[in-house]
């Protein structure tokens, strides 16, 4: 197993925002001696291109963006690129002889950002521009996301790609209040505030019976841990029990797989993600 993470992702930050430095130093702190770590480069524009438009990028390089949620910070172009590079670069780890699964440990994250748009904390889809780099070594992707938000951003950017199926379970209502019916590619599996571990997991089964009949030869995995039951921002009851339960079931597809992070705010942020791990590894 290897961790994508460079400090860099910690020199942003905006007062009482729940995406703060913390949740990933913290988490690095309690994994770092114990995984093997690999520091990430910026994703290329050929990269970037893959799945946002050229207007986006330019409007993220520039800082010419005006989002309450996902502020123009210093440098943000440069940690942007960062922060997908190292999804890229948990990828092609993932597909190396050595190594079946990887995680990338970075920030900002990315799901929310559509092709032409970003927010919701993210600039750039870090799990898509890595899953368009696969698709050229691979035939099938699987992007599994359980974050507790949908990731709409991915959708619009895979939704009807014959290649890729996506698979979302989601707090409904939340934002971005999207994700509510499965299209096409894109199966989505909204969930009532104070769904339990195990009424969670049934859905996930069932999630998880769509990616095996897809037969992806990558699972591409949006692992964001604001589901849990002490997450401040939203209204699930996740234990760290469910999620190395998650990364079990996810292992058990048998085929390489890389995991990228996305929210989670708690404070205890750094034990979800270690369970997960637990279960992910197994």
């Amino acid at each position: 197993m290897k961790l994508i993470y460079s400090p860099r992702c910690l020199s942003y930050h905006q007062p009482g925002h729940p995406e703060s430095p913390e949740r990933v130093r913290t988490t690095f702190e309690l994994l770092g001696d114990r995984i093997d770590v690999v520091p990430p480069s910026e994703a290329t524009v050929e990269d970037l291109e893959r799945v946002h438009s050229v207007a986006l990028i330019e409007q993220v390089r520039s800082g010419g963006f005006f989002d309450p949620d996902t502020p123009v910070f210093p440098g943000i172009f440069s940690l942007a690129c960062l922060s997908a590079g190292a999804a890229v670069r948990a990828a092609e780890l993932a597909l190396g002889e050595d190594v079946t699964m990887s995680l990338s440990l970075m920030r900002p994250p990315g799901h929310h950002a559509t092709r032409d748009q970003l927010g919701g904390f993210c600039y750039f889809n870090n799990i898509a521009v890595a899953t368009a780099w696969a698709l050229t070594k691979v035939g099938r992707v699987a992007i599994v996301d359980f974050d507790c938000h949908h990731g709409n951003g991915t959708q619009d950017i895979f939704l009807g790609n014959e290649r890729v199926l996506f698979v979302s379970l989601h707090q409904n209502p939340q934002y971005p209040g999207t994700g509510l019916v499965s299209e096409q590619n894109c199966r989505n599996y909204p969930l009532p505030p104070g769904t339990d571990g195990v009424t969670y997991l049934n859905s996930f089964s069932q999630a998880l019976d769509e990616v095996r009949a897809f037969a992806p030869d990558m699972v591409a995995v949006s692992a964001g841990f604001d589901a849990y039951e002490n997450d401040p921002i939203t209204d699930m009851g996740l234990s760290r029990d469910t999620f190395e339960q998650i990364g079990r079931m996810i292992a058990a597809l048998g085929v390489p797989r890389f995991a990228v992070l996305e929210g989670g705010y708690a404070a205890d942020l750094a034990h979800c993600v270690e369970r997960f791990l637990v279960g992910f590894d197994d």
